[in-house]
């Protein structure tokens, strides 16, 4: 027989306007306290905490049982509304109790090993070993809550939009797509391994050649790389392909969702179309092709003005290719002691810098750490290219391109950060777009795809594929929030004998492409449509709108900074037997 309180109220949602009310609730004891004739608990469900009141006039059974109820105990209780002789301001709930007149005990607890509140400042990796603790906190539910609403919102938006929500598999064959990949031995097939989808790129592909036309779908996404804030082995995108589209398309298409997902889930109204930007002016502007719009700090080009100076650092860049580049912060020059800037140049070096020159403005003089090799009329002309007024501090690097973008690009961020200017009820969004096609590496002068090899080049830069393919520019689009890419995607490559050319110019031999991607061009023999598509990353997404600095806070069990989930203790080992059945033995891999 169930003894199942048949709950008529989430603990949160009650207010002023149910006093009188009948009520049945259910949930975990959070606080417990005892003044003798009274007992107050503090009952928590996923919508909030309500307090509820048990008195010595209840019969004697009912008040005894109350009076064992403990932190994290699960109850039922049934009861009456009644308003709260004092008030607590802290609570949704606070101007009201429930006075309890029957009571279940589901289940005790033992002491847990966490507190369940949201400032406790636990280990993080406590906090996952006892994630089904951690997730009862207030915040943990409101963000799986939200994150709900964002991909309700994406399957609304898309559906009426005319997309089919299609799964494409989870165990795919391993192909070079940029990351490693995470492999799965198979049984059956000895020496041959599944990998795990990095992304459903080439289904998404079959499924435009299919005749799907639009396709959608909350995908999980699996890379073996090293983790950071905003990374986890394995995630989630919302991905989508259309047929029959061109970039405007695809790009209109996002405008509307992301239009309606900030309206119905962050009440905002955003402002269509989106702004656009180059990819070389994001580079040239803010060093970065993810820029951060909320703020200046915007790169300035010292080249022609430090050309033949004294400064060997300088002189020597620019002869070797290299670019010399600075931004300017307004009122840095008191913030930023000798010491914090040395601080700074430390931070610079992962990113390739061996220093900076800093250049600090007065109302009678400029000061800065290359004074014997510049002029003050020098040093001036260099501030008149930044605008810099008094109290203003530059900052400038000098090296390869990519060193001086990467590094003034962590400068600006990094210092807009310090100063407090990283707004995150503002919401910036733009489109990045014309990308090129390829990378170059530094070192060997080899091509890379700069997203995947199946991203389109540009129309009017097919021919220079033959002749200066570093130049082509792609077909390509990714949407930025507030210095983050949100999503990205391109219009793909259809004609087989040009997707034979890209695998060409990548250096992929026709054996290789066989291997990898035959499955991919032997349905481009049978009539591909033109098509193009677009990734989001739901968790940075979700992450970006909760105002969380990271993904691990928006998802339910992620794994730690190692790729291990702490409460399931994987990644786990495995009997001899076990690697028999998959043709493999201990040790094997060494």
């Amino acid at each position: 027989m169930s003894n199942i309180f048949k709950r008529t109220h989430m603990c949160g949602t009650l207010d002023a306007s149910d006093i009188g009310e009948k009520v049945v609730l259910n949930g975990w004891i959070a606080k417990r306290r005892n003044l003798g004739g009274l007992i107050f608990c503090d009952l928590r469900d996923k919508t909030g905490i309500v307090q509820i009141v048990f008195d010595d006039k209840i019969p004697e059974e009912l008040f005894n049982m109350a009076d064992t109820l403990r932190s994290e105990y699960v109850v039922g209780v049934k009861g009456v509304v009644r308003e709260r002789q004092s008030v607590n301001k802290e609570l949704a709930t606070g101007d009201i109790e429930v006075f309890v007149k029957d009571l279940v005990i589901y289940n005790k607890s033992e002491t847990p090993p966490i507190y369940i509140r949201d400032d406790d400042k636990v280990d993080d990796n406590l906090r996952l070993k006892y994630r089904y603790l951690d997730l009862r906190k207030k915040k943990m539910q409101e963000n799986l809550t939200f994150r709900n609403k964002i991909t309700k919102c994406a399957r609304d938006y898309f559906y009426d939009s005319g997309f089919t929500e299609v799964e494409t598999p989870m165990l795919v064959k391993p192909t070079p797509e940029g990351a490693r990949d995470f492999l799965v031995p198979s049984r059956v097939h000895h020496e041959h391994f599944y990998a795990l989808p990095q992304s459903p790129q080439l289904f998404k592909q079959l499924l435009m050649v299919g005749g799907t036309d639009r396709y959608v779908q909350i995908a999980k996404c699996f890379r073996d790389e090293d983790l950071r804030a905003d990374r986890q082995p394995e995630f989630t995108q919302i991905d989508l392909e259309m047929s029959f589209v061109d970039q405007d398309d695809v790009i209109a298409v996002n405008e509307g969702f992301l239009k309606k997902l900030f309206k119905d889930v962050m009440n905002i109204d955003i402002k269509l179309p989106l702004p656009r930007m180059t990819y070389d002016e994001a580079m040239e502007r803010y060093g970065s092709d993810k820029p951060d719009v909320r703020f200046g700090f915007e790169l300035k080009k010292l080249n022609d003005i430090v050309a033949g100076c004294e400064f060997k650092v300088f002189t020597d860049a620019l002869e070797a290719g290299g670019d010399v580049r600075g931004i300017c912060i307004d009122g840095g020059a008191e913030l930023y002691t000798r010491k914090k800037i040395d601080k700074l140049i430390e931070a610079c070096k992962s990113y390739g810098a061996k220093g900076l020159v800093w250049i600090k403005v007065a109302d009678d003089e400029i000061s800065s750490s290359v004074n014997k090799f510049f002029s003050q009329d020098e040093l001036k002309e260099i501030a008149d290219v930044f605008g810099a007024k008094a109290g203003d501090l530059i900052l400038i690097c000098s090296d390869r391109p990519k060193v001086v973008f990467d590094t003034l690009g962590f400068l600006r961020r990094h210092i807009a950060g310090e100063m407090g200017l990283l707004d995150d009820s503002r919401f910036e969004l733009l489109w990045v777009v014309d990308f090129p096609l390829f990378e170059t590496d530094d070192e060997t002068g080899e091509l890379s795809p700069m997203h995947h090899p199946f991203t389109s080049p540009k129309a009017e830069d097919i021919p220079m594929l033959d002749t200066e393919p570093e130049k082509v520019k792609a077909n390509a689009y990714d949407i930025v929030l507030n210095g983050v890419e949100l999503g990205g995607g391109s219009i793909r490559i259809h004609d087989q004998e040009l997707q034979t050319k890209m695998f060409k110019i990548l250096g992929i031999t026709d054996e290789e492409i066989k291997e990898k991607f035959g499955f991919l061009v032997e349905a481009f023999k049978y009539g591909a449509p033109p098509h193009g598509g677009l990734a989001y990353g739901l968790d940075r997404m979700v992450m970006l709108l909760a105002g969380e600095s990271s993904i691990r806070e928006v998802m339910a069990f992620p794994k730690n900074q190692a790729a291990q989930c702490m409460v399931s203790e994987a990644p786990g080992a495995v009997t001899d037997e076990q690697l028999a059945e998959l043709g493999l033995k201990r040790g094997s891999a060494k």
